[in-house]
């Protein structure tokens, strides 16, 4: 799934690979999926795009957006996306296919859900991808920590938890399930534990574990749980993840436990991460 890690260094290898470049053809729904969305008819993808030149890619949060003249081009974090090149095996499953000039092509297939709009600028409304564009990420100097401590503000944001206080809501675009894991554990706080529950110290903490954590998996080229647009894992090493439950904590020995919570798997070592002081 794509977050903030992951969109930031696919914008860097598309960048690289399609800057310049013209379209000139565009297949969608080769394999319809039912939660795949479109902007407007998908049929008519093709003609406009074909023809565009691609400006430049940008990353907003958690979504992937390519410049193609007057045209946009937006994947929102369940997209897939894989470059590959004339002499390669072409995969007949996908939701999206744009081929460039030399034959490069890039292809977009579907997670568990995801858009892939194709829209002329200043046409999308789409409130995500507004505010996406609006709020500052944690990579940038706006996000400093008067702007953490004020989405603190509201009784609703004190009595969340510290998951659902960080991954839901938009409160960080582009900040979801899966980064949020080494943040909490990078600052000593469980994912249950209640916002409310937390003092200047440890918030100060969380904050400051939210920019590091998420600088260091941009530095790696992603997590090593996402692949990059050549299906290459990114090599930032996580500590909490898929990949490391049931291992040893490498700071105290307990072992790395998964569990249902929030709609979604959270990672914790309940040793480093207690619910209370």
């Amino acid at each position: 799934m794509l977050e903030i890690p992951e969109s930031y260094s696919l914008k860097k290898q598309l960048d690289e690979s399609i800057k310049g470049r013209s379209i000139t053809e565009v297949v969608v729904n080769a394999s319809p999926h039912s939660f795949a969305w479109f902007f407007g008819d998908p049929n008519n993808y093709h003609e406009r795009l074909v023809g565009k030149t691609v400006d430049s890619v940008v990353a907003y949060a958690a979504q992937l957006e390519i410049k193609a003249d007057d045209m946009r081009i937006l994947f929102s974090d369940g997209i897939n996306v894989r470059l590959y090149y004339g002499n390669e095996k072409i995969p007949s499953k996908h939701q999206l296919l744009i081929r460039f000039d030399d034959n490069i092509y890039l292809i977009c297939t579907v997670a568990m859900y995801g858009g892939l709009w194709v829209f002329k600028d200043g046409e999308n409304d789409n409130p995500y991808y507004l505010i996406a564009k609006e709020k500052p990420t944690p990579l940038m100097d706006e996000f400093n920590l008067t702007y953490f401590m004020k989405l603190l503000e509201s009784d609703k944001a004190k009595n969340l938890s510290s998951k659902a206080f960080l991954a839901t809501e938009q409160r960080i675009p582009g900040l979801g399930n899966g980064v949020l894991q080494d943040i909490l554990y990078n600052a000593h706080i469980h994912p249950k534990r209640k916002m409310n529950t937390l003092c200047q110290a440890d918030l100060e903490n969380l904050y400051f574990s939210v920019k590091a954590t998420l600088s260091k998996m941009v530095e790696g080229g992603g997590r090593d749980t996402e692949k990059d647009i050549h299906g290459k894992n990114g090599g930032y090493k996580t500590i909490l993840s898929k990949n490391t439950v049931g291992q040893p904590c490498k700071v105290c020995g307990s072992l790395i436990k998964k569990e249902a919570y929030l709609g979604g798997s959270i990672y914790y070592c309940d040793t480093c991460q207690p619910m209370c002081k």
